[in-house]
């Protein structure tokens, strides 16, 4: 259960960095609402993050969770944000990816 609560944690994670990114390309009250959603998911991220580290190691659990935010963050770029999807940049998230999976795989929980 404990991973599932990370992975949601993650996704959250994914959630505040595109609120942020959307709050900047507005002014005004129009921002004002993707800021809100910015500082909600990122209570919801961060309390979700504690409470899977009650049982999960630490270090671990706070790599796969930025993990997560990173390789989701760069793929809503890509999606949402029109950022590039280099070959060098798609190769290392796939790596990326790679690591976090390993992390997965040699955690003691």
């Amino acid at each position: 259960m404990s991973w599932i609560i990370l992975i949601v944690a993650g996704l959250f994670e994914v959630l505040f960095t595109t609120c942020l990114g959307k709050a900047k390309e507005l002014s005004g009250t129009e921002a004002y609402g993707w800021y809100a959603g910015f500082v909600i998911s990122l209570i919801i991220s961060m309390g979700l993050l504690m409470k899977a580290t009650e049982t999960l190691p630490l270090g671990t659990a706070y790599a796969v969770w930025t993990g997560i935010g990173a390789v989701g963050t760069v793929i809503v770029g890509i999606l949402v944000f029109k950022d590039p999807a280099t070959f060098w940049r798609v190769f290392f998230i796939t790596t990326l990816i790679g690591s976090i999976i390993g992390l997965k795989a040699v955690s003691a929980h």
